[in-house]
């Protein structure tokens, strides 16, 4: 068990990171989840835990965390009259058994795997915020039918492979189809709401093997605890400056970062 000289360090840098987290998913609607990760990881593993399944437990906090704040989100959000609850409820059945499913499939994958699958998702994600147009358009309005019936399951389990929220696909997602990007960032954060109350729920009966002290399931509390107070903090300051500014060169800015880390963990995937 470690002592308290040696987690103290760790709280610190989580607030701040929190702190940071909060603020970014609620003025870009990427989800504080895609920093989350790999800070949780940088963070367990500096503290000397390294298990098989050490991502795995990043990947459920990370979702743990985003219950709360997108709950949060969706109600600054709404009182703005921002989220589409007709988007909400129609995609609503399909993100939710996409991220249940989603869960096996994280349980039966290691570390490595793991760190793979969200650098390559998450280099996906860095050049669609640098590179993507808000012009560019797959369709009138949101797909109904078969298409949605294949989109939703895939962007919740799509999403819970890489621990975040409703943000980094589903705002894409819904400009892609005309969905003004104030209405796309407040529903998408009803689509993480969607997305982590099931995985988490799977997650808590999911033992993760050498789990850092403190983890239920594959959910670990301290680190929970303390990304909610920060987040729940700097959340609905992020709202506001999406709604006061225009975003977009530091969506460019944030991209070179996500980028950035998204190699990092390819290249820990690769064992380098």
């Amino acid at each position: 068990m470690p002592e308290i000289s040696e987690l103290l360090p760790m709280v610190a840098l989580l607030a701040a990171i929190g702190a940071f987290a909060g603020v970014i998913a609620g003025l870009l609607g990427v989800g504080g989840g895609i920093i989350l990760v790999p800070a949780f990881y940088y963070a367990f593993e500096g503290l000397g835990f390294v298990g098989p399944d050490l991502m795995q437990v990043c990947l459920a906090t990370s979702l743990a965390t985003i219950i709360v704040t997108s709950l949060r989100s969706v109600f600054s959000h709404n009182r703005k009259g921002a989220v589409d609850w007709t988007i909400l409820r129609g995609w609503a059945p399909g993100i939710a058994l996409g991220a249940l499913a989603a869960v096996f499939a994280v349980a039966a994958l290691r570390t490595p795997v793991l760190q793979a699958i969200f650098g390559t998702l998450a280099l996906v994600v860095a050049l669609y915020l640098g590179l993507g147009r808000s012009t560019w358009r797959l369709g009138p309005a949101m797909p109904a039918g078969r298409a949605r019936a294949v989109l939703s399951p895939l962007v919740g389990f799509l999403s819970v492979l890489m621990g975040i929220g409703g943000g980094s696909f589903g705002v894409p997602l819904m400009s892609l189809y005309g969905v003004p990007i104030h209405r796309a960032v407040a529903t998408a954060a009803g689509f993480g709401v969607l997305i982590a109350a099931p995985s988490v729920t799977g997650f808590l009966f999911t033992p993760a093997v050498e789990a850092p002290p403190y983890t239920l399931g594959s959910v670990n509390l301290p680190a929970f605890l303390v990304i909610i107070t920060m987040t729940l903090a700097t959340a609905p300051l992020g709202v506001r400056l999406a709604h006061a500014m225009d975003p977009a060169p530091l969506r460019r800015v944030f991209a070179a970062f996500l980028a950035l880390v998204a190699l990092n963990m390819l290249r820990k995937a690769a064992g380098y």
